[in-house]
């Protein structure tokens, strides 16, 4: 089964899945999607999710970087983005690299480049909604502050001489440590400054980086679609009472995240675990789908 991700070179989830591929050495397609809205091509295979990236594996569509990681992690369980059974703890760890690490430096990306084009300021300005536009020149300070203290606190996680910041291989966590770093490397301004005073994370920012992208072609939207036509999705039906009371398999739903970006996708419930949630839908152009999405942060709601 091809993997095709839709994604763009610049964003910082992107390089956690394209790192994932080239850890376990996979071959994968890629989609470049526009940076802003509109974008109807994936937007027909995900009824609405607009984040960047969205794995497709035929006609199962898989969105957020924790739910693209479980699906690759058990489709090859070879060369373990959760070695020693270090899941759980790969998966927390999320919080703290996308609010606590992520979000100031996607401030000083932001407020750092004053001369980005119009149509990115306009629309991340109404994407990031953890961020007020009108007051982030002097909010800068504060910003670069709560940034250095999350490369301090991950020098500190390296002091001891480790190869990864779980021992001797490297896994989620390490992916999920260095996003943010490749993000200040490429798009904060004077970002390579701001990094030189972390040794250790110098260090090991080169390791992450040697496990590179795996085996990329190139493919377009339209083909993309094609496959999603013409394949049918392999999710098995799973609905679990505990996991959320009153609903049932063959439900009409909404999901929606609970950050930002919020923009509900509404389907046909298929799955919902503790771990997961998927419904199916049916798009012009894409044909009948499931898309997927990870329990945590994630809200599902009956819609009829």
């Amino acid at each position: 089964m091809d993997y095709i991700l839709h994604h763009f070179d610049i964003s910082p989830f992107a390089e956690k899945v394209r790192l994932a591929f080239g850890l376990k050495g996979l071959a994968w397609h890629s989609v470049q999607i526009p940076v802003v809205m509109p974008k109807p091509d994936l937007t027909a295979l995900t009824g609405g999710y607009r984040k960047t990236p969205v794995l497709q594996i035929g006609a199962d569509i898989y969105c957020d970087t924790q739910r693209i990681a479980s699906e690759l992690e058990r489709r090859h369980p070879a060369r373990s983005l959760f070695p020693q059974g270090s899941k759980g703890l790969c998966l927390a760890l999320a919080n703290w690299s996308d609010a606590a690490f992520f979000r100031p430096g996607a401030g000083l990306s932001m407020g750092t480049n004053t001369d980005l084009p119009e149509a990115i300021l306009k629309d991340r300005s109404a994407f990031f909604s953890f961020l007020d536009f009108a007051s982030l020149p002097g909010e800068l300070p504060h910003l670069y502050a709560q940034f250095n203290a999350q490369l301090q606190l991950l020098e500190t996680m390296l002091v001891d001489g480790r190869d990864y910041l779980l021992g001797t291989e490297p896994s989620w966590a390490d992916i999920l440590g260095y996003f943010p770093v490749w993000m200040c490397r490429g798009n904060i301004r004077n970002g390579d400054a701001l990094l030189s005073g972390f040794p250790h994370v110098g260090a090991w920012e080169q390791k992450v980086a040697a496990l590179g992208h795996g085996e990329r072609r190139e493919l377009d939207a339209a083909a993309a679609l094609a496959i999603a036509r013409e394949q049918r999705s392999t999710a098995e039906t799973v609905v679990l009472e505990a996991a959320m009371p009153g609903l049932a398999a063959g439900m009409e739903v909404a999901v929606t995240p609970e950050d930002y970006g919020a923009v509900p996708v509404a389907g046909e419930l298929v799955r919902l675990t503790h771990e997961d949630i998927a419904v199916r839908r049916t798009d012009p152009r894409a044909g009948e789908v499931v898309v997927h999405f990870p329990r945590s942060g994630y809200r599902v709601e009956k819609t009829a």
